[in-house]
């Protein structure tokens, strides 16, 4: 049986000013991080169609109809600001339904969201992500600090796993390659948290998961690939059997 997921985020456009002498040029390139776990779903039970940061302006849906075929949507380093100002409101000043309260209803309905981190996921680089106090973060099993909220290790850290005989650590590696950063956040009363960081290096939340009404929901509080996931890890056997692992829970019942 195939589960539908949604990806949502992970891609970006930067633009660069390149000097020569008395003369410059622009250019511009578009980059996405989701290709490590698009190719680790290859041929797997999970179907994820992918929707990038750009697209999901417009493109992610306004009613519960357009959420209904998806068993699982990620969220995965994009802002809630791209959801609360679509084209309509920022240009045109029209009303449009609350794509974060519409998520929240999906998940007490019986969807499952899983919220990826990154420099736009949480809180985010200066805070700017902005998903505290909202209803978004009311199902996550999370609470976002109201700060700049990332924690970055450039020397590394192996993952602490509390749970190992958790099914989403099922058939995992003991040994984990580094990583190179997450998002800190609070765990809330009642979370199960599976993984974290080292204590000596914060001891922060790596894998939570939870509950809201009929849903479950989780948060992975590193990256999906690099930067904040080494090449390394992304190569890892067990790196697609976590993704598997994580969302087999998410829609077991």
């Amino acid at each position: 049986m195939t589960t539908r997921v949604l990806l949502v985020g992970e891609s970006w456009t930067t633009s660069e000013t390149h000097y020569k002498g008395f003369d410059q040029f622009g250019s511009v390139r578009f980059h996405t991080g989701a290709t490590p776990l698009l190719e680790a779903m290859k041929d797997s039970d999970f179907h994820i169609d992918y929707m990038t940061a750009h697209d999901a302006a417009e493109g992610f849906p306004f009613a519960m109809e357009g959420l209904a075929p998806y068993d699982i949507i990620i969220l995965s380093d994009i802002g809630a600001n791209t959801f609360l100002l679509p084209p309509d409101v920022w240009l045109r000043s029209k009303t449009v339904p609350n794509r974060l309260r519409l998520l929240k209803e999906w998940v007490a309905q019986g969807g499952n969201l899983l919220m990826i981190g990154g420099y736009f996921s949480f809180q985010g680089i200066d805070g700017r992500a902005r998903w505290r106090n909202t209803a978004v973060e009311d199902t996550l099993p999370v609470t976002c600090h109201p700060w700049d909220d990332r924690v970055e290790i450039p020397e590394g850290a192996q993952a602490d796993i509390l749970l190992p005989d958790h099914a989403v650590m099922a058939d995992m590696p003991a040994a984990w390659p580094p990583i190179l950063g997450v998002n800190e956040v609070m765990v809330r009363d009642g979370a199960t948290v599976v993984a974290r960081l080292p204590k000596d290096q914060g001891g922060h939340p790596l894998l939570v998961l939870g509950r809201h009404g009929k849903g479950r929901t989780a948060a992975w509080t590193s990256d999906v690939g690099p930067h904040w996931l080494s090449p390394e890890f992304c190569d890892w056997p067990g790196y697609g059997t976590l993704w598997k692992n994580l969302f087999g829970w998410l829609v077991a019942r």
